[in-house]
């Protein structure tokens, strides 16, 4: 992480699950960040629960992700005081239970919309041009899910539009890491799918029923990808395939049960 020392992170989502994990775990590793999310007392909790050398580094916002207006205004103050942003960790998400078919479900089908597809496409877009404009070989990571490749049935939990919403950030991510090379960036982007993590996401009484992993375990794979000098591309090995110009292909695939530990992950090539 030397690279990454004092330099900034936004992390949205940031009050509970993976985002409050990612927060710790990267103030720990040395980077300044600037948590985002709606609840701003969670984040100010999260701060005061660190050791005290270290509680200047996180910087709790008050935004939220489908407000385009909240995020311009939280890059633009990482940028006054953070002096921009090098790393950005698109965590914000929410599962909004029911059919796609529920009479009056209109509300909640956009609620998930606009927080787990408007909210990266806001954020990327601020993150990116800070990036650019400073020359930054920046890191963009989507937090994605194992319902972002396909969509397993799961009794008693319907999940409405969001394997829809999962699949738009893969398609997401590959147009972001082509727009990046088009632009002759040193920017990368990085899709990340697990499976059930115990976060609030879900009800406990699903956590109960299907295989889950820890909040942690999600955090320190993203720290391994930060870490990475080198841009590879790691790939599901089911669609593991050969890239141009010779560059490496790493295939990271573990099966647990019904693929509650399952990570497919792209970074950028170029």
């Amino acid at each position: 992480m030397e690279r990454w020392q004092n330099k900034a992170a936004v992390v949205t989502g940031a009050s509970s699950g993976i985002g409050a994990a990612l927060c710790v775990d990267l103030v720990k590793a040395g980077m300044v960040v600037a948590a985002l999310a709606r609840r701003e007392d969670r984040l100010v909790s999260l701060r005061d629960s660190l050791p005290e050398n270290l509680r200047s580094r996180l910087h709790p916002i008050r935004c939220d992700v489908t407000l385009e207006a909240d995020v311009i205004r939280a890059f633009r103050w990482v940028e006054e005081h953070l002096g921009g942003v090098y790393v950005l960790i698109n965590n914000a998400g929410v599962v909004k239970e029911g059919n796609l078919i529920d009479q009056n479900n209109t509300d909640l089908i956009r609620a998930a919309v606009d927080t787990n597809v408007m909210g990266v496409v806001y954020a990327t877009r601020e993150a990116f041009h800070s990036m650019k404009e400073k020359d930054v070989a920046g890191h963009i990571i989507n937090i994605n899910s194992i319902v972002g490749h396909y969509v397993p049935p799961i009794p008693g939990f319907p999940m409405s539009i969001y394997p829809a919403t999962k699949h738009a950030i893969t398609a997401m991510t590959e147009t972001y890491r082509q727009e990046f090379s088009n632009l002759n960036t040193n920017i990368k982007v990085t899709s990340i799918s697990p499976g059930a993590v115990e976060t609030e996401i879900f009800r406990d009484e699903m956590k109960a029923k299907i295989p889950t992993i820890k909040a942690a375990d999600v955090s320190s794979a993203i720290l391994y990808c930060i870490q990475l000098h080198q841009m590879y591309k790691f790939m599901n090995s089911r669609s593991a395939r050969s890239t141009k110009s010779g560059r490496k292909v790493i295939c990271y695939h573990y099966n647990y049960q019904i693929q509650c530990f399952f990570y497919i992950i792209w970074i950028c090539l170029f």
